[in-house]
Parts: C-alpha cells; sequence; structure tokens
C-alpha cells in the first residue's frame, strides 16, 4: 500500500510540475504563483499578522 501511495504522489507532483510549466509557457511567474498557493493553505489573520511584521520591519531599514 505504502509504495501504491508513493507512486500516486509521484504522479501528483509531476501533474503539478505540469501545471506549473502550463503557468510558465502563458507568462506567469511559478515562484509567485507557489507563494500565493501556500498563503492560501494558511490561516487568514496569521498571514496578516506576519505581513504587518515585515511592513514593520521594511519601514524602520528604510524599505517602504
Amino acid at each position: 500500500r505504502i509504495e501504491r501511495m508513493q507512486e500516486e504522489i509521484d504522479e501528483r507532483n509531476a501533474d503539478k510540475r505540469d501545471i506549473y510549466a502550463e503557468a510558465k509557457a502563458r507568462g506567469f511567474d511559478a515562484k509567485a504563483i507557489k507563494h500565493i498557493v501556500a498563503l492560501r493553505s494558511k490561516d487568514p489573520n496569521a498571514v496578516q499578522e506576519f505581513e504587518a511584521i515585515v511592513e514593520l520591519y521594511k519601514a524602520h531599514l528604510g524599505m517602504a
């Protein structure tokens, strides 16, 4: 069962690679898409809090 599951995981990862390659071929930035997908899987409040902290740090470093 574990081997069959690993094969399914490998197939799904190959499918994901194909999707990102297709997006890149259409002019999208795959890295940005991956980032957005990761953000969507997180708690919105945690993301908002983290982004506020990053903005605060950037402002203190003169990057804002």
